[in-house]
């Protein structure tokens, strides 16, 4: 009986092995459906990555040491439209962002960043001009306001193409190879000469990559009071949040790349993912001196129909990286789609038009302010939502995060509390009311706050008066 029993069981077993592994590889097939089958950097990657999560072969990678590191603009993304992502936000902060006037020295990089984007003719040294602006521009940004003001350009028509926002300039076959990676318990990073926080808002609801995962160019960053104080001495109290200054600290690329993976993960990664010379030193690292099988993969822009690749520049560069000793990926041979069938290459740029000229000129900033001298502005600003008539905000939270829009938009002002009330018909209403004194602004500052105050609290209105004013800044004689 028991024998009988186990030869049962035996065949019951064989029976659900026969049913399981077609199903298996249907589903390996169906992980890079945006590839071509045939593609031989993906037929290496499959390879490697049986072969190191195989417990009984001898180049078995335990799942803690699975590292891949991948670059963002170029290798996850596109970086042809018609230039990096990193560079389109800062020519929309230099000419296309009212809430801030550049000064003139920022308004010369910015003719610099535009007129040369479509033929890349970029001066020597573009790399660390780009950072150094890029870290002034928006210097004084919380946190939280630069991942908005990301979030509300990446929602925009890629230029050059149409059926695509820079939100999902993704390539799909790029995003099949990371969460094949990740599905085979391979830990992924992303390691871009990008900042690092523009990385992280651009990722997030793309790829499952946390944040702590994601290493890019970075600034110093304090203390909204901090003023460039030392951190041994400065201490954060809850009137505090985190700003971004014009500092720099890194721009990551080439061997910076290296350190910081050895500074932030340490461990030496097991595969490498790039598209530029700004990756070799991250490929060379992975691949040299590593006691684990290790693969580097270089991905060439030759699609010249659907993307805005150069064939005869990346040949050369295909067997350079052939030599080194990289897989090549090439978009035009390996991409079934590269981000997706419904996308179109136009061929054509609002680039230049979009960016002629700067919306808030340093001149007209000036003229403005010299028109509101002597005039101090004060607005009402209720809390009550203009169809509830209910707090939008405790006033503890409607105090913070007037202060955090306020900070935004001037070098000063006074925010005082008071309670408002109105009479409807029979029915007496009150709310709790915040009261804003600005001077030395202008009307369209003033309005370019009222507007995210409106949007913020829920408000039908805010009520701005502008009464005449002297101001003085005494200090006693001593």
């Amino acid at each position: 009986m028991k024998k009988t029993m186990a030869a049962l069981m035996t065949l019951v077993l064989a029976l659900c092995m026969v049913c399981v592994l077609p199903a298996a590889a249907e589903e390996g097939e169906e992980a890079f459906a945006e590839w071509n089958s045939e593609a031989p950097a993906l037929k290496a990657l499959i390879e490697y990555v049986e072969t190191v999560t195989d417990e009984s072969s001898p180049d078995y990678i335990p799942p803690a040491d699975r590292i891949a590191v991948f670059d963002m603009d170029g290798t996850l993304c596109g970086e042809l439209y018609p230039t990096y992502l990193e560079y389109y936000l800062l020519a929309r902060r230099i000419f296309a962002d009212p809430s801030y006037t550049p000064d003139e020295e920022m308004l010369e990089f910015g003719a610099i960043l535009r007129d040369h984007a479509l033929d890349k003719s970029f001066p020597e040294g573009m790399d660390l001009l780009h950072a150094t602006h890029a870290a002034k521009a928006y210097a004084g940004m919380t946190l939280t306001q630069f991942s908005d003001f990301v979030t509300n350009q990446l929602v925009r028509d890629v230029d050059g193409f149409e059926g695509m926002t820079y939100a999902n300039s993704f390539y799909l076959p790029m995003i099949e190879v990371v969460e094949y990676l990740q599905e085979n318990d391979f830990l992924v990073y992303v390691i871009s000469g990008s900042d690092r926080f523009i990385c992280r808002t651009f990722v997030e609801g793309v790829l499952d990559v946390p944040y702590e995962q994601i290493i890019g160019m970075d600034v110093e960053l304090e203390a909204t009071h901090q003023e460039g104080a030392d951190g041994l001495k400065y201490v954060y109290t809850k009137e505090d949040t985190i700003v971004r200054t014009d500092r720099l600290i890194i721009k990551n690329l080439k061997m910076n790349k290296v350190t910081a993976i050895v500074r932030e993960i340490g461990k030496q990664p097991v595969l490498s993912f790039g598209n530029s010379s700004g990756d070799v030193s991250m490929h060379n690292y992975t691949i040299f001196g590593n006691k684990y099988k290790s693969a580097a993969f270089m991905l060439i822009a030759d699609d010249e129909e659907r993307d805005y690749g150069n064939t005869e520049k990346v040949q050369k560069l295909r067997k350079q990286w052939e030599e080194d000793g990289f897989h090549v990926i090439s978009m035009k041979d390996d991409f079934r789609t590269i981000y997706g069938d419904d996308v179109k290459k136009t061929g054509t740029f609002r680039w230049l038009e979009e960016f002629a000229n700067p919306v808030n000129p340093p001149a007209a900033a000036a003229e403005q302010e010299a028109e509101s001298a002597g005039v101090q502005y004060v607005m009402y600003l209720g809390t009550n939502g203009k169809d509830t008539n209910k707090p939008v905000f405790t006033e503890e939270e409607a105090m913070e995060k007037a202060r955090e829009i306020l900070v935004r938009h001037f070098g000063g002002y006074t925010l005082q509390e008071a309670k408002g009330g109105w009479k409807d018909g029979e029915n007496l209403y009150q709310e709790y009311t915040l009261v804003i004194y600005l001077n030395d602004t202008t009307a369209d500052k003033v309005h370019a706050a009222a507007d995210e105050l409106v949007e913020a609290f829920d408000q039908s209105s805010v009520m701005i008066q502008e009464i005449p004013s002297r101001t003085e800044f005494y200090s006693p004689a001593k």
